[in-house]
């Protein structure tokens, strides 16, 4: 039997946090990895050993196979935990680490293999009487083959990338005039984020719910299933919020989706944590989807609902162990809902977001899984997820309301998130009834607020000013701190958010009240007496109005940070700055929208270029991002090169 003392964790970010949290209380020593851009992480912090594995890019860090291998022969480790992304599903990591003398805690390599390909695992999963789509998923890969089989299949139809996952390579065609173009584009996709430009062709099923299965199995044979997740609710066919048990799930409808998900284990002899997914439609008909060989981002639902460690599972499945329960000893109780906040502007298309951690305080009452820590960067490098927000409850409607109140309590200042957008996606009426499917998000969200960008309300713009003027205050504490010889003349600040300006006057009193004059008339209310009780330069006591709360803020470099409840929000102090004209969508000026690397460079200097034409492409979170011209005109100024690293709104080019 294997056994192992030491293990080595081939991740980062919260997982990498996760798992260690498991393994050092059942006595595990822990290694960590980190690239150059995650020496100072806390998943490094955590560990009892860290080992450098190359330079902050992906390709020459945690996805270097032999960097990790070295990395656990260096450390004296004797297991390897991939948690998920990067090597978790790669079938020849898994086979090097067991070649390597090393326990892979996962499935074997030939699982993995197998149900890493999308076309593959069909065909097996249909060979051994799962319920399937009706599609194609044959060798021939031509234009000819598959135009003829989306003939016969019928149109909606979805194109996958055999090889691909949370989105990518994957595209919904509703007319034969559609499919060859997609075809092309699906392959590129497919092609650049996978390796392999395999597809498969399968019948759309039109707003059905996405249903998974947690499996578990273990070396002497036994296999059992875990209830049930519902993740329906997604945006381009990424998970956004999940939820166990599904809201609509039946006794009987449960017992033969989990037997139906150990049948497909059964057919790749399968051990471990894994996870097969199914889409369900509204008659109550279930098809399978895909199998996961791997844990999940979204387990800890399964683990509120069930009371187990998932991970303390694996560990000992991989130790040998026979699994502690059987099938009938597995008990659901109450509801969890999980969702995941990420480093993302959803106002700007769901742009990822990079930048430095000022402020990051879990709300107390929920489960967060992260890896955060204040002062630390968020880089281009990795993927902008931060961490997972998870509510327990006796019933569905408990769990949504703690977890809403959990993620308006979450404190994130320093850089933009969807926590607005996950608190109005928990409070939307829709989701509350249960009643919803994967068309959620398109059906019921699309004019969603939290879609558009936030305007700072009147009440907003007076805190932020009355809190500059604090804060100046303090920074200047001593004899003549108070003392101004032109007292009775208001304090003018001139406060920015994005490309738009307002400006306020307050009138200090001797009573600490401060009246707010706004002289932007588009807000709700001109004028507003606000009362500093405290302020720390962390937290502060307000009265506006006559209504007392707290609030979170944080001064840094004369900006300020303050967390309104839904958002953080960002006011740039531009009192002595020189006035200028606001730069909008359709300004010739061109900055970076984050940091990244320039992948692409399609113009030069002196060329004509056309507003909405492609200019440059920056690469940065695992995605490509498309820069284009604002106005009609002629590049007179081009800063940067192809493959120059860029800081966000460094300027990269000027069109007159």
């Amino acid at each position: 039997m294997p056994a192992f003392n030491k293990i080595l964790i081939a991740n980062r970010g919260e997982i990498a946090c996760r798992i260690q949290r498991t393994a050092q209380a059942l006595g595990y020593r822990t290694v960590a990895v980190f690239s150059d851009a995650d020496a100072q992480a806390l998943h490094v912090q955590m560990a009892d050993e860290a080992v450098h594995i190359g330079p902050s890019a992906v390709q020459q860090s945690y996805l270097d196979s032999a960097a990790i291998l070295d990395a656990a022969r260096r450390s004296g480790a004797d297991a390897i935990h991939p948690g998920y992304g990067f090597l978790s599903e790669n079938a020849e990591f898994a086979a090097a680490c067991v070649a390597a003398g090393l326990t892979f805690i996962g499935p074997s390599a030939a699982a993995i293999e197998l149900m890493g390909s999308k076309r593959r695992s069909k065909i097996a999963m249909l060979e051994a009487g799962v319920p399937c789509i009706q599609g194609y998923q044959d060798e021939a890969q031509d234009d000819a083959t598959l135009t003829r089989e989306a003939q016969r299949i019928g149109y909606p139809l979805m194109i996958k990338a055999s090889a691909g996952g949370g989105g990518r390579g994957m595209r919904l065609v509703h007319q034969p005039e559609q499919l060859l173009e997609q075809l092309r584009t699906a392959r590129s996709e497919a092609l650049h984020a996978f390796g392999s430009d395999e597809l498969i062709l399968e019948q759309a099923l039109i707003e059905p719910r996405h249903v998974e299965v947690q499996i578990f199995g273990d070396q002497h044979g036994g296999l059992i299933y875990l209830g049930e997740r519902d993740c329906s609710i997604q945006r381009r066919h990424q998970k956004v919020v999940e939820e166990a048990p599904c809201p609509v799930m039946t006794e009987e409808l449960r017992r033969a989706m989990g037997e139906t998900a150990l049948q497909a284990g059964r057919a790749v002899n399968y051990v471990g944590a894994g996870t097969v997914e199914f889409l369900l439609d509204a008659r109550g008909r279930f098809y399978f989807l895909e199998m996961n060989t791997r844990l999940q981002v979204e387990h800890p639902v399964t683990e509120l609902v069930t009371g187990l460690d998932l991970v303390a599972l694996q560990l000992q499945v991989a130790a040998g162990e026979p699994l502690p329960l059987g099938q009938e000893q597995v008990q659901l109780n109450g509801h969890a809902i999980e969702v995941r906040l990420y480093a993302e502007d959803p106002a700007q298309g769901f742009l990822p977001q990079t930048g430095q951690v000022l402020r990051w305080q879990p709300a107390l009452g929920i489960r967060t899984d992260h890896g955060l820590q204040e002062g630390q960067w968020v880089s281009p490098f990795y993927d902008p997820l931060l961490g997972k927000l998870i509510a327990h409850g006796a019933n569905r409607e408990e769990a949504r309301r703690k977890l809403l109140r959990g993620v308006e309590d979450c404190l994130l200042l320093g850089l933009h998130s969807n926590k607005r957008l996950l608190a109005n996606l928990l409070r939307h009426p829709v989701f509350a009834s249960g009643e919803f499917s994967t068309a959620f998000i398109a059906e019921h969200f699309a004019d969603d607020p939290s879609l558009q960008p936030l305007v700072p309300s009147a009440a907003d713009l007076a805190i932020g000013a009355a809190l500059l003027y604090q804060h100046s205050a303090l920074a200047h504490a001593g004899p003549l701190s108070a003392w101004r010889n032109n007292a009775g003349v208001p304090l003018c600040y001139r406060l920015g958010h994005h490309d738009r300006q307002w400006t306020l006057q307050l009138n200090p009193s001797t009573s600490g009240l401060l009246q707010v004059q706004l002289e932007q008339e588009q807000l709700e209310q001109e004028q507003l007496a606000l009362k500093i009780i405290d302020a720390d330069g962390r937290y502060a006591t307000l009265e506006l109005d006559g209504i007392r709360r707290r609030y979170a803020y944080q001064v840094q470099d004369g900006d300020i940070w303050l967390d309104s409840g839904n958002a953080g929000l960002h006011l740039q102090d531009l009192t002595r700055a020189p006035v200028q004209g606001q730069q909008g969508a359709h300004s010739g000026t061109l900055k970076a929208p984050m940091d990244g690397a320039i992948v692409d460079v399609l113009v030069s200097e002196g060329m004509r270029v056309s507003q909405g034409q492609l200019l440059l492409v920056l690469e940065a979170m695992k995605m490509e991002h498309p820069l284009k011209a604002g106005i009609d005109g002629v590049v007179t100024r081009l800063q940067v090169n192809l493959g120059d690293q860029v800081k966000n709104r460094q300027i990269l080019l000027e069109v007159q």
